[in-house]
């Protein structure tokens, strides 16, 4: 990458487009790559807002010294302490060695575990602090847990930006444009779910609390760390986290199966038939072998309906379903309408263990689960019927 992007006077956008990278943190597949954001701000005091991961740019150095002109660098703003936005601390700060570390008490918790003699010019900040750069003003905002305990927000006050951390952010490299305006929201949104749901789902309770102290904050444009600069679509983003966070969902179904020899997963072809003759249109069929576990958490997220349906296996339930399951615990989603399906050769298993699912996670059962022994046919099918037809009702709000 060997350019600069101008978000606004005298703020610039210096990040990287990584489509090598196949798993983000080695777990969440990234099909469409993923940016990771550094802003630098040009004034009587120079800022350079967090970095980006080591090593994925050689013209990263190079960057910031045409945008300084021969000055030094003043400050670096830690806003998130994450490997993949501080990994070039240690090389901005030989670089520029007066430059002085801006961060909270716990950023540099942190910040000493990881970079060995990083001792002096530390410059703690609280929560509504400021610091005057000339022309422009700097505010900070303590937002711990998203999605790391030490994160926080910075605002420049003179023209309305916001550096977001990760909040905001969304996977998908930046192809071309920068600038939401000249991209296609549409592409980013589903990725903005899936990270949002998978990376910062868990702490909706702080999310909303980063919310609200934000209320009263005028915002022209948020600088996330990963995705694209927000400026047409502010509301719209903050929107969608808002809803999010408050585990509300679309008015939609998402079906989800583990199937070893196909019975199961004709279970769930006909419960989906069943929802949608009953008049519901927005319904996704996944089987939980083939869709990596991260999509499976984002459609959880956007769907009020959630059924699930498992072979018997060991006695159990299918393991990939129960690591589905688990998965969901931990995130504590809420607010969800859950169906129970699924099959068994001599004897149920999924069932009855997917019930134990139900009990821990507390979501609405619509209805009772709909389970075969054997092949599904003509002669049993009728046993989705009644859970199918129930989230129909629920979902239309008959």
């Amino acid at each position: 990458m060997q350019y600069s992007v101008e978000i606004t006077k005298d703020i610039h956008w210096l990040g990287i487009n990584d489509r090598r990278k196949h798993l983000f943190e080695n777990i969440w597949p990234l099909p469409y790559g993923v940016s990771y954001n550094s802003y630098l701000i040009c004034d009587e005091k120079s800022v350079l807002m967090d970095t980006i991961e080591l090593g994925t740019d050689g013209s990263y150095l190079n960057r910031i010294a045409s945008l300084l002109g021969g000055r030094s660098l003043d400050y670096l703003v830690i806003n998130h302490m994450e490997p993949d936005h501080s990994g070039e601390i240690d090389t901005i700060v030989r670089t520029y060695p007066q430059v002085k570390i801006i961060g909270n008490s716990k950023t540099f918790q942190i910040l000493k575990s990881y970079f060995d003699g990083l001792e002096d010019n530390l410059m703690e900040v609280k929560d509504g602090d400021t610091i005057e750069l000339g022309t422009k003003r700097l505010k900070f905002f303590m937002t711990p847990w998203v999605h790391w305990p030490e994160t926080m927000m910075t605002y420049e006050e003179t023209n309305k930006v916001l550096f977001s951390g990760d909040a905001f952010g969304t996977f998908g490299s930046l192809d071309g444009g920068v600038l939401d305006k000249d991209l296609k929201f549409e592409y980013y949104e589903d990725e903005m779910r899936r990270y949002y749901s998978n990376i910062v789902g868990k702490y909706g309770g702080m999310v909303q609390k980063a919310l609200a102290k934000l209320a009263g904050v005028e915002i022209a444009t948020i600088c996330s760390l990963h995705g694209p600069v927000w400026q047409d679509n502010v509301a719209k983003v903050v929107s969608l986290y808002d809803k999010w966070s408050k585990c509300e969902a679309d008015d939609a179904v998402v079906v989800i199966y583990a199937s070893m020899y196909g019975n199961t997963a004709q279970m769930a072809d006909y419960m989906a038939n069943v929802i949608s003759r009953s008049g519901v249109k927005d319904i996704r069929v996944y089987d939980v072998s083939k869709t990596h576990v991260s999509y499976l958490i984002s459609e959880i997220w956007r769907c009020k309906g959630v059924i699930l349906g498992s072979c018997s296996y060991n006695t159990g339930m299918f393991p990939l379903m129960q690591q589905l399951c688990n998965d969901m615990l931990h995130y504590g989603l809420k607010n969800r309408l859950l169906g129970i399906f699924g099959t068994g050769s001599w004897v149920g298993g999924g069932v009855r263990t997917l019930k134990t699912f139900a009990e821990s996670c507390g979501w609405e059962q619509v209805a009772d689960p709909a389970e075969i022994i054997g092949r599904p046919g003509e002669s049993n099918f009728s046993v989705c019927d009644p859970l199918g037809k129930a989230m129909a009702d629920r979902i239309l709000k008959r």
